[in-house]
């Protein structure tokens, strides 16, 4: 296990290049990235610089060309998909810009899934904390309704507390305002930085906003593929 002090991500030398038609496409190149507990820290480029391409490799949702990539003291690179699965299982939280619902599962059991799946608590002790937390990002009256009958801004509620279910040491969130109007998108963030604060997780967030970004301890801009 990481010591407390230790970094909770720590990239050195990372790459990612894929095979397009006219050869190899560097996407990113020589990335050397450490982030400590609790802090927050924005990636920000313009699109097409790597940013979610950065985010997905922090989290072991994709595979470097080479480099490093330490996730909570472990591996990345020595793990394979489960090892990386169960990883992101016990101790990460995700909320991506389209809400990633499960489209059959209404938001309780949206929420309800991650903590099933970690197999660690009771049913009723899962349903409720699932309604704790609907209740807290204002959704106590839509429990039972399906993503398709919910707003967008209520959708990404929904996320939110699915997010912070498993009391998550880092949260990763990829462009989450990107499908809100500005009014929805300011309440979302406010109740993302809220809750993040509530639960002492490490933020990761990859945004275009400058706003958004000032709200975060750290920002990181990548151009063409590299830090500046």
């Amino acid at each position: 296990m990481p010591k407390k002090s230790d970094p909770v991500i720590e990239v050195r030398g990372l790459c990612k290049r894929v095979k397009d038609a006219t050869g190899e496409l560097t996407i990113l190149d020589n990335i050397d990235l450490s982030i400590q507990p609790g802090s927050r820290v924005a990636i920000v480029g313009a699109s097409g610089s790597g940013k979610s391409t950065l985010l997905g490799l922090l989290a072991g949702l994709d595979s470097a060309t080479s480099g490093s990539v330490r996730l909570l003291g472990r591996e990345l690179m020595e793990l394979d998909e489960d090892g990386r699965a169960a990883l992101r299982n016990g101790s990460v939280g995700f909320v991506f810009q389209s809400f990633q619902l499960m489209p059959h599962l209404t938001a309780l059991e949206n929420v309800t899934l991650p903590l099933e799946l970690r197999g660690e608590l009771p049913s009723r002790e899962i349903h409720a904390r699932a309604r704790r937390l609907l209740a807290q990002v204002g959704l106590g009256e839509r429990m039972g309704h399906y993503p398709k009958l919910l707003s967008g801004g209520e959708q990404q509620r929904v996320a939110l507390a699915r997010a912070f279910a498993t009391h998550p040491a880092i949260l990763f969130a990829d462009e989450p305002t990107g499908s809100l109007d500005a009014a929805t998108g300011h309440a979302v963030i406010d109740l993302m930085f809220e809750m993040n604060r509530a639960n002492g997780a490490t933020l990761v967030l990859v945004t275009h906003d400058v706003e958004l970004a000032r709200r975060c301890d750290t920002t990181v801009t990548i151009e063409a593929g590299r830090l500046i």
